[in-house]
C-alpha cells in the first residue's frame, strides 16, 4: 500500500511529498529526540515538522535535529511570532539556512489568544495585521552575517481566505493545520500555483473504533476550545455541536482518520486536492507518547 511521492521543491529545498508533523520530540531527553530524528531520516521522510508551545523553544530545537540528520527537512509547525521579534526570527532563519542549506524551512504562525496572553504576556493582536506586520519587519531587517545572504524558505499557518492571501503574497506557501481535503482544495485554489501547501494529517492506526474515539477526542480537545479553528470549521458547515469540547464523530471522522489504510487513503485526499506535502501526525495515549512504531508502519505504508 503506498501512494503517490514526489518532490516539493522550494528553490533549493526539497520536502518531498510526505513529511512527519509531531509535538513529541519535546517528550524525550535531548539525544533521543536526536536519535529519533535519525530514524525519521533514515526510514525516508521528506520533512519533519514540530510546533513550539510549552516545550523546547523553535530554533534551538531545529538546529538539534538538523545536526542530528542527514537529509531531512526541517520545518516549524510553526515558530510563533510573539516567541520573538521580527529581526531575532529573521537572523535565526538565515543562520539555520546557511548552516544546512537546503534542509530548513520557516513556518511562522500567529498561534492563539490563549498561548499568546496567559503563556506568553503579550497582547493577541488581529492575526492578519499583525502577521503582516511581522514579515514587513522581517524583510527590512539587516543581517551582516558572512553568509545567509538568502533566506530559507518561509511558509504561514494560513486557515481563512485573508491568511491564504497573505501566504499567497508574502510567503512561499501555506501550513494549513486541522483541515479537510475540502479545505485543502480550496487553499490550492487561493495559493495559485507554485506555492508549496503543506498540510498537517493527524490520524489514529487503531483500527478499534472505542481505541479511536478517545484518542481523537483527546486531540481535539484543545482545539475545540480555539476560535480560529471553530471558526475553519464553520466555515466548511461543521456546526456548534459538532465543535462541542473532543469533537463530534463526524467532526472526528472527518479530521481523524482510523486504521492505516484509511490514513494513507486521506494523505491521498489532501494530495488530489492539491496539496503539494502532506506532513502525518501519528496520535498516541497523549501528546508525549512518541509513536516510534507508528512512525514505521506508515513509513513501510507511504514512502517508496
Amino acid at each position: 500500500m503506498s501512494t503517490e511521492v514526489g518532490g516539493t521543491e522550494l528553490g533549493g529545498t526539497d520536502l518531498g511529498r510526505i513529511g512527519v508533523w509531531t509535538g513529541s520530540l519535546d517528550a524525550l531527553p535531548v539525544p533521543a529526540a536526536r536519535d529519533a530524528v535519525a530514524a525519521l531520516d533514515a526510514q525516508g521522510w521528506g520533512a519533519v515538522w514540530f510546533g513550539e508551545a510549552y516545550g523546547r523553544e523553535a530554533f534551538t530545537a531545529a538546529q538539534l535535529y538538523l545536526s542530528a540528520s542527514e537529509r531531512l527537512v526541517v520545518a516549524t509547525g510553526i515558530a510563533n511570532v510573539y516567541g520573538r521579534d521580527a529581526v531575532g526570527a529573521n537572523s535565526a532563519a538565515r543562520t539555520l539556512g546557511a548552516a544546512f542549506p537546503g534542509r530548513f524551512v520557516l513556518g511562522l504562525g500567529v498561534s492563539h489568544a490563549p498561548l499568546v496572553e496567559r503563556l506568553r504576556g503579550h497582547a493577541y493582536g488581529k492575526p492578519v495585521a499583525t502577521m503582516r506586520e511581522y514579515l514587513d519587519a522581517m524583510d527590512a531587517a539587516q543581517y551582516l552575517a558572512a553568509d545567509g545572504q538568502e533566506p530559507p524558505p518561509r511558509v504561514l499557518a494560513a486557515l481563512g481566505p485573508k491568511m491564504l492571501e497573505l501566504a499567497r503574497d508574502r510567503a512561499d506557501g501555506a501550513h494549513p493545520y486541522l483541515v479537510t481535503p475540502a479545505h485543502t482544495a480550496q487553499a490550492a485554489e487561493a495559493l495559485g500555483a507554485g506555492k508549496v501547501l503543506a498540510v498537517e494529517q493527524a490520524v489514529v492506526l487503531s483500527d478499534d473504533p472505542d481505541d479511536w474515539r478517545a484518542k481523537a477526542h483527546a486531540h481535539l480537545e484543545v482545539y475545540t476550545g480555539l476560535p480560529n479553528y471553530r471558526n475553519n470549521w464553520f466555515r466548511e458547515g461543521f456546526t456548534e455541536d459538532d465543535a462541542q469540547r473532543g469533537g463530534s464523530d463526524r467532526l472526528k471522522e472527518a479530521l481523524v482518520p482510523r486504521g492505516l489504510e484509511a490514513g494513507v487513503a486521506r494523505v491521498q485526499e489532501h494530495l488530489d486536492a492539491g496539496a503539494t506535502h502532506v506532513c502525518v501526525q501519528v496520535l498516541g495515549d497523549s501528546p508525549f507518547d512518541v509513536p516510534h512504531e507508528g512512525w514505521e508502519r506508515f513509513a513501510e505504508a507511504l514512502l517508496p
